[in-house]
C-alpha cells in the first residue's frame, strides 16, 4: 500500500513538472510569436508594461485629489513589483541555454514566488484606496480586475 501511493506521488510529482516545464518553455516563444498580441506582450519591458497600466487604471478609476496619496502608494508597489520581475526574467533568460532540467525549474519557481510576494504586496496598499472610492470608483476597479485579471489576460492571448 505505502510503495503504491509513493508511487502515484512520484507520478504527481513528474506530471506537474512536465506541466511546469511546459509552461516555462512557452514563456520566451512569446517574444517570436507571430500573433500579434503576443509579440508585444513580449518585446516590450515589465516596466513600460505596468506604466501603461498604470496610466490605464488611472484613466479608469478616476482618481481623486484626496485619493492621490494612496494612488502613489499603489503605484509604488506596482513600479518595485516590476523591476523585481523584470530582474528575474532577465536572468532567466541569459541562463536559459546553459540551464539544466531543474536550475530551469527552480528559476521558473522564483518568478512565481516574485508574482505571489507582489501580490502580497500590492493588496496591503490597494486596499485603502479601494475603501475610499465611490461605488462608481469601485464598480470601474471590480470591472477592470475582472477583465485583466491572470486567466483573462491568457485568455486574451490565445
Amino acid at each position: 500500500m505505502r510503495t503504491m501511493k509513493a508511487s502515484k506521488a512520484m507520478y504527481l510529482v513528474a506530471l506537474l513538472a512536465a506541466v511546469v516545464a511546459l509552461l516555462v518553455s512557452s514563456v520566451p516563444l512569446r517574444a517570436a510569436s507571430s500573433e500579434p498580441g503576443l509579440a508585444t506582450a513580449g518585446t516590450a519591458s515589465k516596466t513600460d508594461r505596468v506604466e501603461a497600466r498604470i496610466k490605464e487604471l488611472l484613466a479608469k478609476l478616476k482618481i481623486t485629489p484626496a485619493q492621490q496619496e494612496l494612488w502613489n502608494n499603489v503605484t509604488q508597489v506596482m513600479r518595485d513589483n516590476a523591476k523585481t520581475m523584470e530582474a528575474l526574467i532577465k536572468a532567466r533568460s541569459e541562463k536559459a541555454s546553459t540551464m539544466s532540467a531543474v536550475d530551469d525549474l527552480k528559476s521558473y519557481g522564483e518568478i512565481a514566488e516574485a508574482h505571489a510576494d507582489g501580490i502580497k504586496k500590492f493588496i496591503p496598499v490597494f486596499e485603502p484606496l479601494y475603501a475610499s472610492m465611490s461605488d462608481a470608483q469601485k464598480k470601474n476597479a471590480d470591472t477592470f480586475f475582472r477583465q485583466h485579471g491572470p486567466t483573462k489576460s491568457k485568455a486574451k492571448g490565445k
